[in-house]
């Protein structure tokens, strides 16, 4: 395949059979987001997000793209704006892996960390913080409530599901972050193919895994 840019490369994920960490007759098969440019299904949302803002002209060139993160959204982000030519900043907690925040600012991004004992919480009333007190500088791109989040996932990752199998799926598991992936499977599934369960998987309380939310 030939793209004019990175991001033409994101979704249309493959489908690999699960065969020896599967003892049931049953095929099971995983949807292979870490083959996304950046490494995960958060490339999804994030030209999602900045799409909409462009969309919506709440997004301009002369705007910097805000985010609270974990780590996925922001190398997403991060990739996106530097294929698009915005500046990006990112809040993070101190807690996350300095990879994640090389592979971000090898983007081009620029990174703003706040205290661990707040984790992702203090990183999102951080950006809130910034949103509201220069409205003029920032896009907020609130991954945690923007309905671009799961409208990717209804818009492509489903109807992407459902045309891999061929209609064949019976239950498709998603862990829990912002949960737009889920909600954007639940919505077109229960409108299109109700039979198809969703099964949606969250870590117990005081877990410690990044980018997971009880």
């Amino acid at each position: 395949m030939l793209y004019d840019n990175v991001l033409g490369a994101i979704g249309n994920t493959p489908l690999i059979r699960i065969n020896r960490l599967n003892p049931s007759k049953v095929p099971v098969y995983g949807k292979l987001e870490s083959s996304n440019p950046g490494g995960s299904v958060k490339e999804r949302i994030s030209l999602s997000l900045i799409e909409a803002g462009e969309i919506n002209g709440e997004l301009t060139p002369d705007k910097i793209v805000l985010e609270a993160t974990s780590g996925n959204t922001g190398i997403g982000l991060a990739m996106v704006c530097a294929a698009k030519g915005y500046r990006c900043q990112l809040i993070m907690p101190e807690s996350a892996s300095l990879e994640r925040r090389q592979i971000m600012q090898a983007y081009g991004a620029e990174i703003l960390l706040t205290p661990a004992k707040r984790s992702t919480d203090g990183a999102i009333e951080k950006a809130y913080a910034m949103a509201r007190e220069h409205p003029e500088r920032y896009f907020l791109t609130d991954q945690f409530n923007n309905d671009a989040n799961w409208q990717a996932h209804y818009n492509h990752t489903a109807p992407e599901i459902w045309e891999q199998t061929g209609g064949e799926v019976s239950h498709i598991v998603a862990t829990l972050g912002t949960s737009g992936t889920v909600m954007g499977l639940c919505k077109w599934f229960s409108e299109y193919h109700p039979d198809v369960k969703i099964v949606a998987v969250e870590p117990f309380l005081g877990h410690k895994i990044q980018g997971l939310k009880n």
